[in-house]
C-alpha cells in the first residue's frame, strides 16, 4: 500500500511563495505519476500540477503555469510543488496524489491520494 503525506501549507501574503511536499511510503513504481489537485471552498477539484516519477513529463494548469514548479527527488521519495506570486485565488486545499495509469488532468484516475494541507492567500 502507498501512503502520501502532504506537508509545507500555510497562511502568505500575495506576492508571496510557498513550498509543499509530498512524503511517499510503502512501495512506489518507477511507471507512477504524481500529481498536485487542490479544492476551494465551494469549488470542485482541479488539477494543478503532475510529473511522471522516472521521466520528464511534466504539465501545468493554465491557472498556475509560469508560477507554479513541480519536481521529485526520487532518492528521498518525496515530491515537490513550488509556488511562487501567490494569489488569493491560489487559496485551497492542496492534495498530492499517486497513479500508474492516469489521465493526467482527471482525479479519479488516480490511485492514492493525502489528506491535504491548506495554503491561504488573504486578499
Amino acid at each position: 500500500q502507498v501512503q502520501l503525506v502532504e506537508s509545507g501549507g500555510g497562511l502568505v501574503q500575495a506576492g508571496g511563495s510557498l513550498r509543499l511536499s509530498c512524503a511517499v511510503s510503502g512501495r512506489t513504481f518507477s511507471s507512477y505519476a504524481m500529481g498536485w489537485f487542490r479544492q476551494a471552498p465551494g469549488k470542485e477539484r482541479e488539477f494543478v500540477a503532475s510529473i511522471s516519477w522516472t521521466g520528464g513529463s511534466i504539465y501545468y494548469a493554465d491557472s498556475v503555469k509560469g508560477r507554479f514548479t513541480i519536481s521529485r527527488d526520487n532518492a528521498k521519495n518525496t515530491v515537490y510543488l513550488q509556488m511562487n506570486s501567490l494569489k488569493p485565488e491560489d487559496t485551497a486545499v492542496y492534495y498530492c496524489a499517486a497513479g500508474e495509469q492516469t489521465i493526467v488532468v482527471v482525479a479519479t484516475t488516480y490511485d492514492y491520494w493525502g489528506q491535504g494541507t491548506q495554503v491561504t492567500v488573504p486578499s
